[in-house]
């Protein structure tokens, strides 16, 4: 069966792989662009981040209502909340390593506060957003249960 814009969310639902390359393949550079906007400062984390968006629309694709919002305003919403939840992971992860190492240097907490006001200033958007967040809360959730999921599955 071809895949096309008219039948590639069925293909989804039924969990044929090559729906999901329909996806990589016709979506992956806004999903790529948006995780780099918000990820421009980290770019360690923009790959990974890019294959959980991927894993999450297969995991989640139950949820999607078309009557709610396009597939691409969906995808669009999941980049930018993984981002976010990166950024929250990083910044987590520095906490706890200053804490080991107090003497941190002022272009490491420079880089911190930097990201810490990107956070809070995403996270003030996100009501206005209009899109439910019940699954991005599952998402996170979810995403600790999928660490164990090959990485390298979703590249591109």
């Amino acid at each position: 069966m071809k895949i096309n814009e008219d039948n590639f969310i069925e293909q989804l639902k039924f969990r044929n792989e090559k729906a999901l390359e329909y996806v990589i393949d016709n979506y992956g550079r806004i999903v790529k662009s948006v995780v780099k906007k918000h990820l421009f400062s980290l770019e360690y984390y923009q790959e990974e981040c890019i294959n959980d968006v991927f894993l999450a629309v297969w995991a989640n694709i139950d949820s999607f209502r078309p009557e709610r919002s396009s597939f691409l305003n969906w995808i669009a919403g999941i980049s930018r909340y993984k981002a976010i939840d990166y950024k929250r992971k990083y910044l987590n992860r520095e906490q706890m390593e200053n804490l080991d190492d107090v003497t941190a240097g002022e272009e490491d907490r420079e880089q911190m506060r930097l990201i810490e006001k990107e956070l809070s200033e995403e996270m003030e958007e996100i009501p206005s957003l209009g899109f439910s967040t019940t699954i991005f809360r599952g998402l996170f959730y979810y995403e600790t249960a999928a660490v164990s999921i090959n990485a390298g599955f979703f590249c591109f």
